[in-house]
């Protein structure tokens, strides 16, 4: 057996949204779709192995065994991880990874690779779905909870701002974001208000759960983004900005004012 194609799962840079609905509420998500930070696994023939860097650490072999036996898939082939997303930085590295090592084994149904990842982390991101930036995910349950609309096209600048936050499934401290969720649906296609939903989102979140010092709202304000976004348990910052692009001197600001890594895309398929 040769060495198959990689398989290669992208990440988020963080959430649109992201809190409970209802203040004691199940806590639910819309990510922001990534597709340059991405993990890949790729699989030889040989004796059931895992070789893996650092950024997949959370992944150990017995992790990885439990996996694919909970899918039914055989013990069987070398499997070989990368990611270009750091831990804890809210990018999906830990669902990423799983979500491509099941695929490298054969598993194609996302339901069943949905409640596999979960079992595996306990809080999960909606990756093993085509468009998971549609899906409102209920991540500390491991399903979809409803389904929107596609984004429209916007170009994004971030990076990551302070030390890594690791996901800790039995945090719930989340603000209320029931209205927000309410306004996602009906700003369907407005950019600018789709934006401004998930400034708020971003705010509350740091206002209840820190830190203080997020310079973010702050420079989207300068460099005349239409909102911002973060990870609301990582260290992944985001300024949206129309599909005209980022002005310059945006990525030298995200730096001056201590952020790394930084990351541009373009997503979404309507311009406005």
């Amino acid at each position: 057996m040769a060495m198959r194609e990689p398989i290669t799962v992208a990440g988020h840079f963080g959430e649109l949204l992201q809190g409970r609905l209802g203040p004691a509420g199940r806590v639910a998500l819309i990510t922001l779709p990534c597709p340059v930070l991405v993990a890949q696994v790729s699989c030889g023939p040989g004796p059931f192995g895992l070789h893996r860097p650092a950024c997949a650490a959370p992944l150990s072999l017995s992790a990885a065994r439990r996996l694919l036996a909970s899918v039914g898939r055989p013990l069987r082939g070398r499997y070989v991880l990368r990611c270009t997303m750091p831990l804890g930085a809210g990018a999906g590295a830990s669902t990423a990874v799983r979500v491509a090592l099941l695929r490298a084994a054969g598993e194609t149904d996302p339901l069943r690779i949905a409640a596999a990842c979960f079992a595996s982390e306990g809080a999960s991101d909606p990756l093993m779905f085509d468009a998971p930036e549609r899906l409102l995910w209920a991540s500390r349950e491991g399903h979809v909870l409803a389904r929107g609309p596609a984004l429209p096209r916007m170009a994004v600048i971030g990076g990551f701002f302070g030390p890594p936050r690791r996901t800790d499934p039995r945090d719930m401290a989340f603000p209320d974001i029931t209205d927000l969720v309410q306004g996602w649906g009906a700003a369907s296609g407005d950019l600018p208000a789709l934006a401004r939903l998930a400034s708020q989102s971003a705010a509350r979140c740091l206002a209840l759960r820190g830190p203080a010092e997020d310079p973010t709202a702050a420079l989207a304000l300068r460099l005349g983004a239409l909102g911002w976004s973060a990870a609301h348990t990582g260290s992944a910052r985001a300024l949206l900005f129309g599909p005209r692009g980022v002005p310059p001197g945006a990525e030298a600001a995200l730096r001056a004012a201590g952020f790394g890594g930084i990351t541009r895309f373009t997503i979404g398929g309507q311009g406005h």
